[in-house]
């Protein structure tokens, strides 16, 4: 079999339906009372939105190790590298232990079961970037810290999409969250049915694009690492292409790679369109550059004049819908 019969099987049996995306959440974000005071953090776009395409798994470490509804509040203090979670009243009340433990067993449940986890903003357990650190003084370190939740999730779970709901309220943030949802997912069930070889290179041949609009240099990189499967303990260079890859896709892709790939793209078209469209797609592909338009027009421009039949690999191709249309991600990048 042919690296191009490769592909081409593995594009055909890709479906963006995706059934059985499961995210693990913080409980107060799909409205359940847990938070100290009783109240909730319920997420409009989590419910309103992500619920129409995602199932949710929701955790409230504060009340799995056993906290009461209400309680009394904790915050983070000492060394913004390794803070303690402790009482705000009772600063002897410690639970820093026992809440990174219940991130660990957390992270035991979930691992093969969710595609990503998103958590609460600023939160003391769950909170992911610049969570308020306390010092002896009562002010606040200059430097945020983690919660030990959050903590317990990245050291267990190192791959995995996680961000905080908040910064979903960015758009390139919000897509490239969900973008790496939906590319872990695939890897799921690519490791679920089958790895083989020839799955693997349809993967990664499927993810060219992708990837390349977040790093090229990556790309290369993992193409070197599938070239000589044969002679390779296939498990060990799937584990590491597929780490290498998500830290990769975890850096959002600029304006101007995002840039490089659709011109990159527009050159299949040269068969099938004439100069003078082509010409209008690169047009709208630098006003993009510029920030004039957003990515969906010069996307939507070339998805438009691609022949599923003549270029299935094109197509196909994840970076040209790495999520449902309808979550309308692309609209405000």
């Amino acid at each position: 079999m042919t690296y191009a019969d490769i592909t081409t099987t593995y594009l055909a049996a890709t479906d963006m339906a995706r059934p059985g995306i499961t995210l693990g959440i913080s409980a107060c974000l799909v409205g359940h009372e847990v938070r100290f005071n009783g109240g909730h953090k319920q997420s409009h776009y989590c419910l309103d939105v992500l619920s129409k395409y995602m199932t949710f798994k929701p955790f409230c470490p504060e009340v799995g190790i056993g906290m009461s509804v209400p309680r009394q509040p904790i915050r983070l203090i000492g060394d913004p590298h390794i803070p303690r979670a402790v009482g705000t009243v009772d600063q002897t009340q410690d639970v820093t232990d026992a809440l990174y433990e219940y991130g660990v067993r957390t992270a035991q449940v979930c691992a093969g079961k969710i595609s990503g986890y998103l958590l609460m903003k600023n939160s003391p357990s769950c909170g992911l970037h610049r969570v308020k650190v306390y010092q002896a003084n009562g002010h606040p370190h200059r430097e945020g810290g983690r919660g030990p939740f959050a903590q317990a999730l990245l050291d267990n779970l190192p791959y995995l999409p996680i961000e905080e709901e908040g910064r979903l309220n960015d758009a390139v943030l919000r897509d490239n969250f969900v973008t790496r949802v939906y590319t872990y997912h695939e890897w799921q069930q690519l490791i679920a049915e089958e790895l083989t070889p020839a799955r693997l290179i349809g993967f990664h041949s499927r993810h060219k694009y992708l990837l390349m609009a977040h790093s090229q240099q990556t790309y290369k990189t993992l193409g070197k690492m599938l070239s000589d499967l044969k002679h390779a303990d296939l498990t060990t260079v799937a584990n590491q292409y597929f780490a290498t890859l998500m830290e990769a896709l975890s850096q959002p892709a600029s304006r101007k790679n995002h840039a490089n790939v659709l011109l990159h793209l527009v050159g299949y078209l040269k068969r099938s369109t004439s100069s003078q469209t082509r010409y209008d797609i690169v047009e709208r592909i630098h006003q993009f550059r510029q920030g004039l338009l957003p990515l969906v027009v010069p996307i939507t421009l070339i998805k438009h004049h691609i022949d599923q039949q003549t270029q299935p690999y094109l197509a196909h191709q994840s970076y040209l819908q790495p999520h449902p249309e309808s979550l309308g991600l692309r609209n405000s990048i």
